[in-house]
C-alpha cells in the first residue's frame, strides 16, 4: 500500500527547506511550485540573456544552512561556493559624502571618525554592543524557537524574563533607538535602513530590529554564480533525499477530510493526496480563499495597513557610468521620514526615493568593463489591491529614480530592450493575496511579531512556512521556518514504517530540462 507524500506548496527557499528535512527523516514528500524555476522570491531574470538575482542577493547567517545541510549528512561548502564580502555596503547623500561599511568593525570605526567625528565612532562602537545585547536576548527565545507567545516566553525565561526583555528595546522605534548613538542623521539613516530588510519603517519599528546590524556585522556572503544556487541546491539535496519537485503547477485548492488537509488539486485537475500539507506562500492566501473555503480559517486575516514593504524594481544588463559601484550601494533620499509616510500613510511612491543598487558583476574591487547587470530598487506600498499604482504614477517614480542616482553621480537608462521592471502589482501576481508585500506583514507595533502566525494551523496537517510566518522575513529566517515546519509535522504525524529515517534513494524530479540545465 503507497503512503501518501507530505506535499509542500511552494518551492521557495522555506519550502525547500522543510521539504529537505522531512525527506532526509524517511517521510516522502512532494513539492508542487507554480513557477518554472525554484526559489520564490530568490528568482532570476534576464533582460538579455544573461540571469540577474531579482529579490535577495547576499547570504547572512550561513550557519544556518550549514546546519541544515550536515543534518541530511550533506557538504554545504561543496554544494554552495561562498565567497565573505570585505565591502558590506557603499552608502552616498546628495552633499557628496560617501561612507563604506566594512565586514571589520575596527575599520568601520575608524571610517565612520573620518566621515563624520569622534562621538559617532564611538557611538558606532557602543551600537555593536546594544545591537549584540538584543539579538543574544531574543535568538533561542524567539528566533530559533517554535512560534513564541508571551506566555511561553515567560515560562522559558522565569524569573529572569523583566531584566531580560527590558534588553530588547521594543519600546522605542529604531530611529528613536539610533539616535543615543549617532548624532549624524547620515548615520541614523544608514543603520536605519536595516529595518526595511524586514519590511518595516525605521520610524515606526521597534528597536529590537536594531539586532540586524549585528547579523550583517558578523558576516555577509557571496554566492558565486548568484545566490540562485542556492535554491538549486537545496533543490538537488531534496530530490537526492528522495524528494519529488514538480515546477509549472499551481495548486488550486487544498481539500480536507474530515477537517485534516487531506490533498491539493492544481489549475489542470491533478488530485495529490497528502498525509500533510505544508504552505509555503503568504499565509494571507489562505485566509484570503485563495486556496479554497475548507482552508481559509486557517490563520487569521490581517488588514492591508498591516503589510510590510513592497518594492518597485528594474533588473538592467547595461552599461553604467560615473560612481565608483561596489556589489551593494545605497543611495539616500534628503527626505528620509517623508519617504516613509508616503509608503506606509498615503500608500504611494516618494517623490524623493532611496536607491538600493546591486551591481552584480562587481565585487569588492568595484572594477568592472562593459554591460552590467544591476539591481535596482525602491521602497514601494503593498498596496496593489487597494491603493493600485497606475502607469503615470509608476513611470514618474522611473523618472525621479534615475535622476537621483545621475544627482549622485551614477549614470545608467533603464531602455525597455535591456530592462525588466517589478512592480508592486507584480509582486502580488507572483504571490497572490500579499498586496505586493515581499515581507509578510509588518512589524509596527512592541508585540507584533507574537502575532505572526507559527508553523501550526487551525486545520490539522496544514502547516505554514515563509518569510510571512515565524520567525519572520529573510533567507535565514525562513529557511528557519522551513525547519519549524518539518519539526511539527515530524512530532504530528508518525514515520511510515516502509520508510527508514536518513535513508538516501535517487528521486525522481518533474523539473522541466531547462530549469535543470539553467546555470
Amino acid at each position: 500500500m503507497s503512503v501518501a507524500p507530505v506535499v509542500v506548496i511552494g518551492a521557495g527557499i522555506g519550502g525547500l527547506a522543510a521539504a529537505l528535512d522531512l525527506a532526509r527523516l524517511g517521510y516522502p514528500v512532494t513539492v508542487v511550485e507554480r513557477a518554472d524555476q525554484v526559489g520564490g522570491k530568490m528568482r532570476r531574470i534576464a533582460p538579455r540573456g544573461r540571469p540577474i538575482d531579482a529579490g535577495p542577493t547576499v547570504l547572512t547567517m550561513k550557519h544556518v544552512f550549514e546546519g541544515l545541510f550536515e543534518d541530511a549528512g550533506l557538504d554545504f561548502a561543496r554544494a554552495v561556493e561562498l565567497e565573505p564580502a570585505r565591502i558590506l555596503a557603499r552608502h552616498a547623500w546628495l552633499d557628496g559624502s560617501r561612507l563604506d561599511l566594512h565586514h571589520d568593525a575596527a575599520a568601520n570605526e575608524e571610517a565612520i571618525r573620518a566621515f563624520s567625528d569622534r562621538r559617532n565612532a564611538r557611538g558606532y562602537r557602543d551600537f555593536l554592543a546594544y545591537a549584540k545585547t538584543i539579538h543574544d536576548t531574543v535568538d533561542d527565545v524567539f528566533m530559533t524557537a517554535q512560534r513564541p507567545t508571551a506566555w511561553r516566553v515567560f515560562k522559558k525565561l522565569g524569573l529572569g524574563v523583566l531584566p531580560r526583555l527590558m534588553k530588547i528595546d521594543a519600546r522605542r522605534t529604531v530611529w528613536q533607538a539610533l539616535g543615543d548613538f549617532f548624532p549624524d542623521a547620515r548615520l541614523r539613516q544608514l543603520f536605519g535602513r536595516y529595518a526595511t530588510y524586514a519590511g518595516n519603517s525605521p520610524f515606526a519599528a521597534p528597536g529590537t530590529f536594531n539586532l540586524i546590524a549585528y547579523v550583517e556585522q558578523a558576516g555577509v556572503w557571496r554566492v558565486r554564480g548568484g545566490i540562485h544556487r542556492l535554491a538549486q541546491a537545496l533543490a538537488a539535496a531534496v530530490e537526492a533525499h528522495g524528494g519529488v519537485i514538480r515546477l509549472g503547477e499551481h495548486v488550486e485548492r487544498i481539500e480536507t477530510d474530515d477537517n485534516r488537509a487531506s490533498a491539493v488539486v492544481t489549475a489542470n485537475g491533478a488530485r495529490i493526496a497528502a498525509s500533510a500539507v505544508v504552505f509555503n506562500g503568504d499565509a494571507q492566501a489562505l485566509a484570503r480563499g485563495r486556496l479554497g473555503e475548507a482552508v481559509q480559517g486557517a490563520v487569521k486575516p490581517i488588514a492591508p495597513a498591516e503589510r510590510s514593504l513592497s518594492a518597485l524594481t528594474w533588473c538592467i544588463d547595461a552599461p553604467s557610468e560615473g560612481f565608483p559601484l561596489v556589489h551593494h550601494n545605497v543611495f539616500f533620499s534628503d527626505a528620509y521620514e517623508a519617504e516613509f509616510e508616503a509608503i506606509f500613510s498615503a500608500r504611494t511612491l516618494p517623490e524623493t526615493p532611496t536607491v538600493y543598487v546591486c551591481a552584480q558583476d562587481r565585487d569588492d574591487r568595484g572594477a568592472h568593463d562593459g554591460p552590467e547587470r544591476l539591481l535596482v530598487l525602491v521602497n514601494a506600498p503593498a498596496a496593489a489591491d487597494t491603493h493600485p499604482l497606475s502607469d503615470e504614477e509608476i513611470q514618474r517614480c522611473e523618472a525621479r529614480t534615475f535622476e537621483h542616482l545621475a544627482r549622485l553621480g551614477l549614470r545608467v537608462s533603464p531602455s525597455p530592450a535591456h530592462t525588466i521592471r517589478t512592480s508592486p502589482a507584480q509582486w502580488e501576481r507572483l504571490f497572490p493575496a500579499s498586496g505586493g508585500a515581499i515581507y509578510g506583514p509588518s512589524a509596527h507595533a512592541w508585540n507584533a511579531t507574537l502575532k505572526r502566525e507559527g508553523a501550526e494551523t487551525k486545520v490539522p496537517g496544514l502547516y505554514l512556512c515563509g518569510g510571512s510566518v515565524h520567525p519572520g522575513a529573510g533567507v535565514p529566517m525562513v529557511a528557519m521556518s522551513g525547519r519549524m515546519a518539518a519539526e511539527r509535522v515530524s512530532a504530528d504525524l508518525p514515520l511510515p514504517r516502509r520508510w527508514r529515517p536518513g535513508a538516501i534513494s535517487g528521486g525522481t524530479s518533474t523539473r522541466s530540462a531547462t530549469a535543470a540545465a539553467t546555470p
